[in-house]
C-alpha cells in the first residue's frame, strides 16, 4: 500500500508517515517512509511518503500512484493536487469539518473512491491544546488502512511520548478514528 500525505512544516506530516511505517513493522510489515521538502520552513507546503508491503519493497522514488491520500492541512482539502496519481478505488482522508461527499464532488472522483472526513483540527486543539492535527488524521485514515491498526499506533506512540503528551495523542488518535465520516 502506497500513501501520500500532504499538509504543512509544523503539523506532523512528517511524523504521521513514519509513526505509520513504524506501527506497520510491528506487524511484521517491510516499510518506507519518506519526506519531500519544498522550503523548509514552517507553514511551507510539504509531502510525506509511506509503503507498506508484505514483500521486501524495492522501489526507492516519490509515489507517483498512490492507493491513499492523506490531507493533514485544512487549507489544501481542494487543491488539485490531491487527486494527482490517485489509484481507481483509491482512500482519499481530508481534515475536513463538512461532508466527504462535498469533497468527491469537488475532486470528480470515481464512486469507487472511499471518501473519509474528519475535524483533525478541532479534535487536536481539544485534545493537544495545539493545531497539530496529525494523530486524529492517523486515526481517521486507521479506518481505511487493513495493515495497521489502533493498538499498534498506541505502541509506536507509547515510545515517542511519555504522561499527559501520550495520553493526549492516544485520545487524538481515538477520536480521530470514531469521528472520522465516510462517504
Amino acid at each position: 500500500m502506497e500513501i501520500r500525505f500532504h499538509g504543512r512544516g509544523g503539523q506532523g506530516v512528517v511524523s504521521a508517515s513514519r509513526i505509520l511505517a513504524e506501527a506497520a513493522l510491528t506487524k511484521g510489515l517491510y516499510i518506507q517512509a519518506f519526506p519531500e521538502f519544498g522550503a523548509e520552513r514552517a507553514g511551507a507546503p510539504i509531502a510525506a511518503y509511506t509503503r507498506l508491503s508484505d514483500q521486501p519493497i524495492e522501489i526507492h522514488s516519490f509515489i507517483y500512484e498512490p492507493d491513499a491520500v492523506v490531507v493533514v492541512d485544512k487549507s489544501m482539502v481542494f487543491y488539485p493536487i490531491i487527486r494527482e496519481g490517485l489509484k481507481k478505488g483509491g482512500k482519499v482522508v481530508v481534515n475536513y469539518a463538512g461532508d466527504p461527499k462535498i469533497v468527491r464532488e469537488k475532486h470528480g472522483l470515481d464512486p469507487e473512491t472511499t471518501v473519509i472526513s474528519v475535524d483533525a483540527t478541532t479534535i487536536a486543539l481539544e485534545t493537544i491544546g495545539r493545531d497539530i492535527p496529525n494523530t486524529p488524521m492517523l486515526g481517521a485514515f486507521l479506518r481505511v488502512c487493513e495493515h495497521v491498526d489502533l493498538e499498534s499506533v498506541e505502541t509506536i506512540l507509547s515510545r515517542r511520548f511519555k504522561g499527559s503528551i501520550l495520553e493526549k495523542n492516544k485520545e487524538a488518535l481515538r477520536r480521530g478514528y470514531e469521528e472520522a465520516k465516510i462517504g
